[in-house]
């Protein structure tokens, strides 16, 4: 849908925000012809030049909101060896590599390169060292790959910062002053947040955008556009309606508050036939890439992931998001939610509450600012297929969609930088008598 109404015998509506035509060509070949409210609003500012803050929740389209403009503005001028003229900031490596392939079709000879955790620094030194035009980077493998020389940011002529409030949740936020202090003091800045109630996010603002111009496209918090909905059930009862639900059709995410118990829910459900893997910060970046493929092509319809990936997960028309462990907290909810009912789609929202949970959930949702109807249900409950189309699972275990997990399941936070899965243990030799 339109913000604005087209006029048929007008330019084509990306045009009129000052996009160049070959990225509005672009644009219609990848099926996007009108733009959603935070491009209509942020574009034309940021094509300007001016500072942004943008407050828009994931699935609203910030990342071209953001993306496009920087691509225009960096396009005519050859990439410089380690040295990127444009820089995007985020969180995590999923949302690095998402952002890498949103905008690579928009890209027109601009080279464009990841560097995040989990992956080869070597290899992305050497990108860098070829020359990148625009570089997504999670904070601390760029701080890594500055400090070695192999990134010099004394070029960048403009940075994005994409959800800074989760960057703040995570303590990234030295790192982030660190990096844009060793960027020059006239570049253009775009900080983009799906709430901006954090004390840091503002300090951020304060020190390093210069008079910005505010866009905001969506009333807080961003999980109100879907449908939510808590199901008290009997604690006996919560594997057997969790299975249910996880055999729906249609894309299912369903998250938890361990690694552990991401792994634990993930294999109950396989034994019941579920098409189903987990994403956590504990698996290998390639592992955790095949993983988020599968869900996206239909490999597998659902998805068991613990909190460090509900910023990360852009995945389109999950309709379905389900807090098998309630959230720590308000951000998490809203978080954890936004995963469905992206760009003006529908979703449903259902939180898994057993008797000791209630009055926590209810407190909870209260201060996300969510309204949520309460439902007892057992499996077998019609009210729960009709809430969420669960049904009986097949029953046939299912095979995993990749070999057994070996990675440690350590997550490091506020650090940004991967880390190594464990190494087998070493084969025993033979033991061998010795002759007398």
């Amino acid at each position: 849908m339109s913000a604005k109404a087209a006029d048929p015998a007008g330019p084509p509506p990306f045009a009129r925000l000052g996009l160049p035509v070959l990225t509005v060509q672009a644009l219609r070949r990848e099926g996007l012809t009108d733009p959603l409210p935070i491009q209509d609003a942020a574009i034309p500012d940021a094509l300007a030049g001016r500072d942004i803050l943008g407050r828009a929740p994931t699935g609203s389209g910030k990342t071209l909101a953001f993306g496009l403009p920087m691509l225009a503005r960096l396009a005519g001028r050859p990439a410089i060896p380690r040295a990127p003229r444009g820089l995007v900031l985020t969180p995590t490596r999923e949302l690095a590599l998402q952002i890498e392939r949103a905008l690579e079709p928009f890209a027109l000879g601009l080279r464009l390169a990841a560097a995040v955790g989990g992956m080869p620094t070597a290899r992305q030194a050497e990108k860098l060292q070829r020359g990148v035009d625009l570089l997504i980077a999670t904070p601390g493998r760029l701080t890594d790959l500055v400090e070695q020389g192999a990134a010099v940011l004394d070029s960048v002529r403009v940075t994005a910062i994409d959800e800074a409030d989760h960057m703040a949740d995570f303590g990234f936020l030295p790192q982030v002053r660190q990096l844009l202090d060793a960027t020059p003091g006239d570049g253009q800045r775009l900080l983009f947040s799906a709430t901006l109630d954090d004390e840091s996010v503002h300090d951020l603002v304060r020190r390093y955008l210069r008079d910005p111009v505010t866009h905001s496209v969506a009333p807080e918090p961003a999980a109100a556009v879907a449908i939510h909905h808590l199901l008290y059930v009997e604690p006996a009862d919560k594997p057997a309606v969790l299975a249910r639900i996880a055999a729906r059709e249609g894309r299912t995410l369903l998250f938890v508050r361990t690694q552990y118990g991401a792994e634990k829910l993930t294999r109950r459900l396989r034994e019941q036939g579920i098409a189903v893997a987990a994403l956590h910060g504990g698996r290998a970046q390639n592992r955790r890439l095949r993983t988020l493929a599968a869900f996206a092509d239909g490999g597998v319809s659902a998805l068991v992931a613990t909190d460090i990936a509900a910023r990360g997960i852009h995945v389109d028309a999950v309709s379905l998001v389900v807090h098998a462990d309630p959230p720590a907290d308000p951000k998490d909810y809203v978080h954890r939610a936004g995963r469905t009912a992206r760009a003006g789609a529908s979703g449903t929202v259902v939180t898994v509450v057993t008797p000791d949970q209630r009055a926590e959930v209810t407190a909870l949702a209260r201060a996300a600012g969510v309204d949520v109807v309460t439902h007892t249900v057992r499996p077998d409950d019609r009210t729960l297929q009709q809430l969420t189309g669960a049904r009986a699972p097949a029953g046939a275990p299912s095979a995993p969609p990749e070999p057994a997990a070996r990675d440690r399941d350590r997550p490091r936070r506020g650090s940004g930088r991967g880390h190594r899965a464990a190494a087998p243990p070493p084969a025993r030799r033979p033991h061998r008598r010795r002759a007398k």
